[in-house]
């Protein structure tokens, strides 16, 4: 398994990426509303990167037609953007990948729309906690069992699911490259990490226990099978001997 060190310098590329990315989010997080269309939001975040000289780099990707993944409620990751209209009390994932100047930032967030629920948004900031406990073992000397099994130990104790499938990866000019980030694992398992590498941590949860899913027929729209509300979040690592660096906050 060859996993692609970056230097200071590139990482800087990278974090550069990630600015563009985190604006694009803080303006989504804005527009976002009853009655706002998921397709309004991927128009707006292709027209965003293009004035801020980045492309979204998932579009065309294995023949994917959007910008962004756009999952609302019981549709967990990967969701096509729609002209459905949003209403209040659902929760959507928008999840997108910026190339500035070949180089890539990811990162992935779940927002409430109007007013939901006290269940749900307990399930919401759990879940983004999830994440941000991960990111916690992301230094050198530890694992990539230590991230998962941070992830998966909390999740148990809320009595939510993981979709494991669904895994964090390295990132880099490719948008996928190794290790894989497993959001389940055990102590000292797994990859050492070291200085240099980046990675993405992005815990899908359900709210049902189970974490189980399936693929619709388009090939990649995933929908939790209980029919329970899902949600991710997600955030650019970059592993340093200060600590982890969020390349994408």
């Amino acid at each position: 398994m060859s996993v692609k060190l970056k230097t200071k310098e590139e990482i800087g590329y990278m974090r550069e990426a990630g600015r563009i990315l985190k604006a694009c989010h803080r303006e989504i997080e804005r527009k976002l509303a009853p009655d706002t269309t998921t397709q309004e939001i991927d128009e707006f975040v292709e027209t965003f990167l293009a004035r801020n000289g980045a492309i979204p780099e998932q579009k065309g990707y294995k023949g994917y037609p959007y910008a962004t993944c756009a999952s609302v409620n019981d549709i967990v990751c990967h969701g096509f953007p729609s002209k459905k209209p949003l209403k209040s009390g659902d929760v959507v994932t928008i999840d997108m990948v910026v190339n500035k100047d070949g180089w890539l930032a990811d990162s992935a967030w779940t927002y409430a729309i109007g007013k939901i629920d006290s269940k749900t948004q307990r399930f919401l900031r759990r879940t983004e906690k999830a994440m941000l406990l991960g990111i916690e073992e992301a230094v050198p000397g530890k694992t990539i069992g230590d991230i998962g099994y941070a992830i998966e130990k909390n999740v148990k104790l809320w009595r939510y699911g993981i979709v494991k499938p669904l895994v964090g990866h390295g990132i880099g000019r490719l948008m996928h490259e190794q290790p894989d980030v497993f959001p389940y694992g055990k102590k000292g398992t797994g990859m050492k990490l070291v200085e240099g590498m980046v990675i993405t941590v992005e815990p899908v949860l359900t709210m049902g226990r189970t974490g189980a899913v399936y693929w619709e027929e388009d090939g990649w729209t995933v929908r939790s099978a209980d029919g329970s509300i899902g949600a991710q979040y997600e955030h650019t690592v970059a592993i340093t001997k200060d600590g982890p660096l969020l390349l994408t906050s």
